[in-house]
């Protein structure tokens, strides 16, 4: 017994990678052999139908002129600019109108017309009232992920057990603490996923905002590369785009939305037992 107590514990071997990653890793190798060898078959100009090595020459002397470290930079700022300021915007709205049942029925129509335009539409219109630059480019950002954090929260509040603000009203509890204590922490994976939502139409908005309004970052490097015929920076920034997406969404939105989910009990972590 006393040498069992005191065995060290057993050593942890790092996780291979699995299947689907090298899976992942084979398909990329094949698209790129794909796309050389129909480059060497249909033997279009360069400007037109870009190699694979174009594109990397095109990738080594952005870096190295230190052009696309500075445009990545740029979006970076306004994104999270935007994304912020819709994030809390969104949320701040959706409680106070979420609590009144004559703010909800009176705005219901007007959300629900506003969610459905796109910002597209609104660039062209904040160009002529506000011009090119950085404020148009956040407007367009906070409009697009305002509306889906505003509609998970209010789906959010509307879903609360009203036996849970009875019981705290019971407890003596305020309306700040109700809404504290039992609204905001109920209606958070809702908010989570509008989060989500939203932080994916406004990555996109960033790059269709950057083309038109912006004399930087991925959105402009990709508008400048297509008027100057140098399509090989277009698929740069394109591969960009593809990448900076899929380390947001699987570093920080997806464990986010996972944790906040099983915090609140909706779903239950592996392992879990029924």
């Amino acid at each position: 017994m006393a040498d069992t107590a005191f065995s060290p514990p057993p050593t942890r071997r790092l996780p291979l990678p699995g299947r689907a990653q090298r899976r992942g890793a084979l398909g990329i190798l094949v698209v790129l052999a794909l796309w050389q060898i129909s480059v060497w078959l249909i033997d279009l100009p360069a400007y037109f139908y870009p190699a694979p090595t174009d594109v990397f020459a095109a990738f080594v002397e952005l870096m190295h002129k230190g052009i696309l470290p500075a445009y990545l930079l740029d979006s970076a700022g306004r994104y999270g600019a935007g994304v912020a300021l819709g994030l809390s915007m969104g949320v701040g709205f959706g409680l106070l109108i979420g609590l009144s049942r004559f703010w909800s029925r009176l705005l219901a129509p007007l959300i629900n017309f506003f969610y459905a335009i796109v910002e597209v539409a609104w660039i062209p219109l904040l160009v002529i009232w506000i011009g090119y630059g950085f404020n148009t480019i956040l407007i367009a950002i906070t409009y697009v992920v305002f509306f889906p954090v505003l509609y998970n929260t209010l789906t959010g509040v509307r879903t609360v057990q009203p036996v849970l603000i009875n019981a705290m009203r019971t407890l003596g509890a305020n309306r700040r603490q109700v809404v504290t204590s039992v609204i905001l922490p109920s209606a958070l994976p809702n908010i989570i996923t509008g989060f989500r939502v939203g932080a994916g139409f406004a990555f996109r908005g960033l790059i269709f905002a950057e083309m038109i309004a912006a004399g930087s970052g991925l959105g402009f490097l990709i508008f400048e590369g297509a008027t100057t015929r140098q399509t090989d920076r277009v698929v740069v920034g394109m591969i960009m785009m593809g990448l900076l997406w899929l380390l947001l969404d699987r570093l920080l939105l997806r464990p986010v939305e996972r944790a906040t989910i099983e915090r609140w009990g909706l779903i239950r972590a592996q392992g879990d037992g029924a």
